[in-house]
């Protein structure tokens, strides 16, 4: 936890990449929220999809970050925000009408387990 998928119209090309991802978690580290170590990020492209339906060149980014629950509104938005300004930053799609979204999804803590297994020397 927490952990940050991006799924993303595939006509964004080479937009979302392994440093777009970096960007991300840098981003929710700099909120003061999370430990560095415990944010988990992937980004899935779609090649079916569609945005409305006037079939001018579109796309979409739609991140969802689901975090444990606990936190209050004002902080949940502050965390969506600033995600949202870093993708905005980084993404290039000049050829594209793009929406970018961002989602905060509560995880139960009394359902949730986790463990971390160290690497074997």
């Amino acid at each position: 936890m927490p952990h940050l998928t991006i799924e993303y119209s595939s006509n964004l090309g080479t937009a979302i990449t392994p440093a777009l991802l970096r960007t991300a978690n840098q981003a929710l580290l700099g909120t003061g929220q999370l430990q560095e170590i415990d944010i988990k990020s992937r980004a899935i492209a779609f090649d079916c999809f569609a945005v409305g339906i006037n079939g001018s060149p579109r796309g979409f980014v739609a991140a969802r970050l689901e975090l444990l629950s606990g936190r209050d509104a004002d902080t949940k938005r502050d965390i969506a925000n600033k995600l949202l300004a870093a993708l905005e930053a980084v993404i290039v799609a000049d050829e594209l009408e793009l929406q970018i979204s961002v989602q905060i999804v509560d995880i139960d803590r009394d359902s949730y387990a986790k463990t971390l297994i160290p690497p074997k020397s």
